[in-house]
């Protein structure tokens, strides 16, 4: 038996018998793990506001054997929030839709418990306080968390060069399998012709620069945001369901 602490976000909480609640979390040392949380659904818990999704917390593992991870879900003993992003998250149609998307993406990309994921784990915490603080169009972050979690996982996206002979840009067709934009050479059957200027803005959320990117008309908003969500299914192989009620 031992004790482990760790620091994550939580992704998502579910029922467990009358009072308790299975906590799934994304966490800096250990990916994602699943936690039971007892009594927490009691009005008397301590705790139990604290491990709600968008939370970012420090928690204390009570697990049965040496590691966090085994065959049986280990106990959240102890939790102290260190930012409550859903505070500010849940109070916004658009943000909440957002970060939900954002939660369900990182799990898919940390499916494997236990397998340290520190990459995803700062791109979400990041995302998500940069998502509360409300700084930048919801939607938007959503985009720059998704190309950077594409990115972080090998599947990072050229917005320039051409990504199959390494042609400098820009380049305006865009094709999912190959990875980004290609050129008059190099294009393929079924390539997407978006606006230079959404390129432009894919690119900008990949680089993180957000004066480009607040600067964008929305029609070029809606036509990266489609591209985006294209490729991550591309690559996941299938949807995130929570996807179809961003607000765009």
């Amino acid at each position: 038996m031992s004790l482990i602490r760790d620091d994550g976000v939580v992704l998502r909480a579910q029922k467990l018998g009358e009072a308790d609640r299975i906590i799934t979390l994304l966490t800096r040392q250990h990916g994602r793990v699943r936690a039971v949380a007892r009594g927490v659904r009691k009005t008397k818990s301590k705790f139990g506001a604290r491990l709600e999704p968008f939370s970012h917390v420090d928690v204390q593992f009570f697990s049965r054997g040496s590691e966090l991870v085994s065959r049986s879900l280990p106990l959240c003993t102890q939790v102290e929030t260190i930012a409550p992003y859903g505070g500010n998250i849940v109070t916004d149609y658009g943000r909440y839709t957002a970060g939900t998307a954002m939660l369900e993406t990182a799990e898919r990309f940390a499916e494997n418990e236990g397998e340290p994921a520190v990459q995803q784990y700062l791109l979400l915490v990041g995302g998500l306080r940069t998502l509360a603080a409300g700084t930048h169009q919801s939607h938007l972050v959503l985009d720059a968390f998704l190309l950077r979690s594409l990115a972080v996982n090998g599947y990072g996206a050229s917005f320039t060069d051409c990504a199959k002979c390494g042609l400098e840009g820009p380049n305006r067709f865009f094709s999912l399998q190959a990875g980004g934009v290609l050129c008059a050479d190099c294009r393929v059957p079924g390539c997407a012709v978006p606006s230079p200027e959404t390129l432009v803005l894919l690119g900008a959320l990949l680089s993180g620069d957000w004066q480009t990117a607040d600067a964008c008309e929305p029609r070029y908003w809606r036509e990266g945001s489609g591209l985006v969500a294209a490729y991550l299914q591309w690559h996941l192989e299938r949807g995130i369901r929570s996807m179809r009620y961003v607000e765009k």
